[in-house]
């Protein structure tokens, strides 16, 4: 059901590369964000990144992770997701097309490949659909290996 995200990931060059092409200034405290959330965190949330940063990186206000999510997410790096249930919001740095479970009782969003749910956008006549986020709710019965 999981979808591999094992990806080639950006280098500290790449990611400080990129921050100045968008016109941020490429600090320490972002480049250890960026590389943080583009390549080791699994849908975490602000609150998520800024517990790893008191860890791993001190004086990282939650103002610069927000900014710096927020950039993220403007620049196409992470899509953001936000839940009726919670006022938090996670962050996904797959952003190839794919679906998500939402599983309620570990409050975990897990990937789903596109090959296991289908969904017939051919079917909505004068529509031009550009990304579809689905999200099934329930709960894992079983991890798989």
């Amino acid at each position: 059901m999981s979808i591999d995200k094992s990806k080639a990931c950006l280098t500290l060059g790449q990611i400080e590369e990129w921050l100045k092409k968008a016109g941020v200034n490429a600090t320490a405290q972002r480049l250890a964000i960026c590389q943080f959330v583009l390549c080791q965190a699994d849908h975490p949330t602000a609150d998520d990144i800024k517990v790893w940063a008191d860890d791993n990186f001190p004086k990282i206000s939650l103002a610069t992770v927000y900014n710096t999510l927020n950039t993220l997410v403007e620049a196409g790096l992470l899509r953001e997701y936000c839940f009726p249930h919670s006022e938090k919001k996670i962050y996904d740095n797959n952003i190839v097309d794919h679906y998500h479970l939402y599983d309620e009782a570990t409050h975990r969003l897990i990937d789903v490949s596109p090959e296991v749910v289908t969904v017939d956008h051919a079917k909505l006549k004068n529509a031009n659909i550009k990304r579809a986020d689905l999200i099934l709710y329930g709960s894992i019965l079983n991890e798989e290996k």
